[in-house]
Formats: structure tokens, C-alpha cells, sequence
């Protein structure tokens, strides 16, 4: 079905989910920056993030119905910049569990810890996975700029 019950086109849903990709990538990259730059593990960049991620993927299933159906985009690299959102979603995970285990890494024996330790690493693994995370939203925010200009 690519004709909603108002008459609008699946054309047109792909462009209103692409600006929400660029805003919630955006919104969630600013807000993990400021709460990483303040040394605060924000709870509210978690359900940012998840929420742009969700986008990311639903935007990523529109434009491959939209291929799927004979739709065309005007340049070639429309469709590198309009995936790679979703390839910089899954790396960025990767990276995160990564960066989880880096800071364990630099603890002998994580159960020996006392609980201020504990919590005090805890505060570590979170910071540097929201510095990923906001490396990622941030720079699927670019890619999506540059897929909107390519289509």
C-alpha cells in the first residue's frame, strides 16, 4: 500500500521520517554531549538515543520499500547516505560493549571493589559509552544532512 487513507504517498512519509532522523539524532547528540561535557550519565539520553535509533530503522525500511517499488533517487549516493545510518547504529553498539569492557579492563578484580569503587566504576563505563553513543547520533545526524541533499 503506498497511498495512505489521506491521499499521501509513502514519497512523502519517507521525507517526514528523514527529518525526524536528522531531529532526533540531533537532539540526542546535543544532549549526550552537554550530559558527557558535565560528567552526567543522563538517564533521558538512553530513551533519546533508543527512540532515534527506532527511526533510523524505520526511515532505512521506507526507502527500500520506496526502491523496491520502481522509486528512483536522483543520484546514486542518495542510497550509500541514506543506509549508512544504520551501519554507523550497529558499529556504534559494537563499540559501546567495547568501551564497557576497556573499563573493566583497568580494574584487577571488579568484585574486590568497595561500593563507592563500584559505583565509581559504573559512572565510567556509562560516560564512555554515552561518548560513543553521542559520537554516533551526531554523525548520523551529518549522513542523514547529506542523504537529504543527495535525493
Amino acid at each position: 500500500m503506498l497511498h495512505s487513507a489521506e491521499g499521501r504517498n509513502l514519497k512523502d512519509v519517507h521525507l517526514v521520517i528523514g527529518i525526524a532522523v536528522l531531529a532526533s539524532n540531533l537532539l540526542a547528540g546535543v544532549w549526550g554531549a552537554l550530559a558527557w561535557v558535565h560528567r552526567n550519565p543522563s538517564i533521558w539520553f538512553w530513551y533519546l538515543l533508543r527512540a532515534a535509533q527506532a527511526i533510523v530503522v524505520v526511515q532505512v525500511t521506507l526507502g527500500l520499500v520506496l526502491l523496491a517499488s520502481g522509486h528512483k533517487a536522483a543520484q546514486g549516493l542518495h542510497y550509500v547516505y541514506g543506509v549508512s545510518p544504520l551501519v554507523v547504529t550497529l558499529v556504534t553498539e559494537g563499540m559501546r560493549a567495547g568501551a564497557a569492557q576497556r573499563e573493566l579492563a583497568e580494574v584487577d578484580d571488579p568484585d574486590a571493589l568497595g561500593d563507592d569503587d563500584r559505583r565509581a566504576l559504573a559512572r565510567r563505563v556509562v560516560l564512555r559509552e554515552m561518548g560513543v553513543m553521542t559520537v554516533g547520533a551526531l554523525l548520523i545526524t551529518t549522513l542523514a544532512l547529506r542523504a537529504a541533499t543527495t535525493g
